[in-house]
């Protein structure tokens, strides 16, 4: 641990990304493209690094204190309550519903306390405009809508709808503050910049998690989500030259599970419309984003293995000694 360099808090979305492409082998599985067994693989995967991230991330309190403080660092942490919702109604759910709906609930009471706080913070405290970035989404859009999507999976429809609410209307809110600090402020700076991808994730997520609520049925708001997310991901291809030019890091996985929920949206709209060739389009999506998480995991551990995945902590100035 004292070699350790300063661990992030976005040190979760590596776990984030894991379950995000768990979720699209598990629809997969749901119609019969994929062999049964890789999303529980992928689950217990994720699950193993989502508590290891825990372990080396609260070890270190000062840390994670000065993270909660931070308008930039804060958002990033409530990856660690979102993730195990996801675990918990896909993976643990089919295996032991008790423990899983425990498990979602809990997380989501979580979620619900820490997203509170947060958006108490920025009403209440000065917001610096220059800090607002995509990650905003996180503790109350991504943590309204998949907690949605996990209460529906274990059985709470209700409780499912009520975070549908939570997470859409956050959505609507921040999204308009967060598109307007990308259209008229400065582009964000370079170790934030990977967080543009987040700006996709917010549509699929909502299909997602309006799909479980409504039955897997095609209407007219799956279709209106659906043309909003279509926008956002064309918008992406713009950032392709800067995204290229970045380092890697552990902000890499913000584009894990953002382009996994597309995946996973995109995989139920095509088993669900059945366009000729619909089995191959499966598979291109599957292998895609599989091979998008498969990279930056393989990625992240040679970066691990060399020693240069995390952050150096900052050198304390060297103490000067007064003489009499």
């Amino acid at each position: 641990m004292a070699k350790l360099g300063r661990v992030p808090p976005n040190v979760f979305s590596a776990s984030f990304g894991l379950a995000g492409l768990a979720e699209v082998w598990a629809f997969g599985e749901r119609y019969g493209i994929t062999p049964a067994g890789v999303t529980d693989a992928l689950m217990i995967l994720a699950a193993a690094v989502w508590l290891v991230s825990c372990v080396l991330y609260f070890a270190r309190w000062r840390d994670v204190r000065a993270d909660l403080l931070d308008n930039i660092g804060a958002p990033f942490i409530s990856v660690a309550l979102i993730v195990p919702m996801l675990i918990a109604a896909l993976g643990l759910e089919p295996h032991a519903h008790d423990a899983a709906v425990v498990l979602v609930d809990v997380f989501i009471v979580l979620t619900i306390l820490y997203g509170g706080v947060l958006t108490g913070q920025w009403i209440y405290a000065a917001l610096d405009p220059a800090k607002i970035h995509p990650g905003f989404f996180l503790p109350t859009v991504a943590g309204g809508l998949v907690a949605s999507a996990a209460a529906t999976n274990v059985g709470q429809r209700r409780l499912g709808e009520f975070m549908f609410g939570l997470g859409l209307i956050c959505w609507l809110v921040l999204g308009s503050i967060i598109m307007n600090r990308l259209f008229v402020s400065p582009v964000l700076p370079p170790p934030l910049f990977p967080t543009l991808a987040i700006e996709v994730a917010p549509a699929p997520v909502a299909s997602i998690a309006y799909f479980a609520l409504n039955g897997f049925r095609i209407d007219v708001f799956a279709a209106i989500l659906a043309g909003y997310g279509v926008l956002l991901v064309v918008a992406q291809v713009r950032f392709l030259p800067a995204y290229l030019r970045l380092t890697f890091s552990p902000a890499f996985w913000a584009f894990t599970f953002a382009y996994a929920a597309v995946a996973a949206a995109a995989l139920i709209w095509i088993n669900m419309g059945r366009p000729t060739g619909h089995f191959a389009l499966s598979w291109l999506v599957i292998g895609a984003i599989t091979l998008l998480v498969g990279g930056v995991f393989l990625r992240t551990l040679v970066a691990v293995a060399r020693g240069r995945y995390l952050p150096p902590r900052p050198t304390p100035p060297p103490t000067v000694s007064r003489t009499a």
